[in-house]
């Protein structure tokens, strides 16, 4: 009972002293989504060739709309199947604002932002140039889904922000805790010995919890790697996988459910091989 008792008040603990850190990233973030998605639209629609590169740029903006939106004009037509991979390797959902939420490791932000980029444009022109005829069969262009996932204009901003803050602080708290548990159990390095600790596998195990279409893959990557369970090189693979809501969006919208599965299989095989790489 004592150990429980220290376990519950450590992860309220640390939990607790993100909140406020959270609640202001997501302000900054609602803010953004409202007033830059009609602009970042148009610049989707106008890069052409560039494609891969501004949506690596705008994909790493800690927020869910891009991805979602890029799986809409896929399926439209609009961009490419390099653009899309590309803001999808970039996205990181909460992964970013965990960090910059946790004092300490906020230093960790920029590698993690960069490596992504990197991987993200990379595998957007590799595609284009190379898989893009294997993935992609040609679409007619105007066919544009408009499903923005939970966002809702009619709750104002802080509104919003409180609710996915709400939302993350209760992934946060509840796996926070199921960590600090089996690290007093086990241990941490039982816990990452688990995870194949530094074996080459463990980028492999990581890329296929990245591809959980929800923003719990970030949430238990982040947290495994801030505990030290897992490497940077493992946790970049899982959120190079973790598009967020993009991957079901993609699924919902596009009608050719071969051409999703070689766009899954293709996300998963460049995550993984970047954190090989690594």
């Amino acid at each position: 009972m004592e150990m429980m008792k220290d376990i519950l008040t450590d992860t309220g603990m640390d939990v607790l002293k993100m909140l406020p850190y959270l609640f202001a990233a997501f302000v900054l973030i609602e803010a953004l989504e409202r007033y830059s998605g009609t602009y970042a639209k148009r610049v989707l629609l106008k890069v052409g060739k560039a494609g891969p590169a501004v949506g690596a740029l705008l994909g790493c903006i800690p927020q869910c709309g891009f991805s979602v939106m890029a799986a809409n004009l896929y399926a439209g037509g609009i961009i490419s199947v390099g653009t899309l991979l590309s803001v999808f390797i970039a996205t990181s959902d909460e992964a970013v604002l965990i960090m910059l939420g946790n004092p300490d490791a906020i230093a960790e932000v920029w590698p993690l932002i960069a490596a992504k980029i990197v991987i993200a444009v990379l595998a957007g022109y590799l595609t284009d140039l190379f898989l893009a005829k294997w993935i992609s069969a040609p679409k007619e262009t105007g066919n544009l889904c408009r499903e923005w996932g939970d966002h809702n204009e009619e709750k104002g901003i802080l509104r919003s922000a409180w609710d996915h803050t709400a939302r993350i602080f209760v992934f946060l708290l509840l796996f926070t805790g199921v960590l600090n548990l089996a690290a007093e159990v086990f241990g941490m390095e039982r816990l990452s010995a688990f995870l194949l600790g530094d074996t080459i596998f463990q980028p492999v195990i990581a890329a296929v919890i990245g591809l959980i279409p929800n923003c719990a893959a970030s949430v238990i990557l982040t947290q495994l790697y801030l505990g030290g369970a897992i490497t940077f090189a493992s946790v970049t693979a899982g959120l190079s996988t973790g598009a967020g809501a993009g991957l079901a969006v993609l699924c919902r919208v596009n009608q050719d459910k071969r051409e999703n599965l070689k766009v899954i299989f293709t996300l998963f095989g460049f995550g993984a091989a970047a954190g090989l790489i690594l």
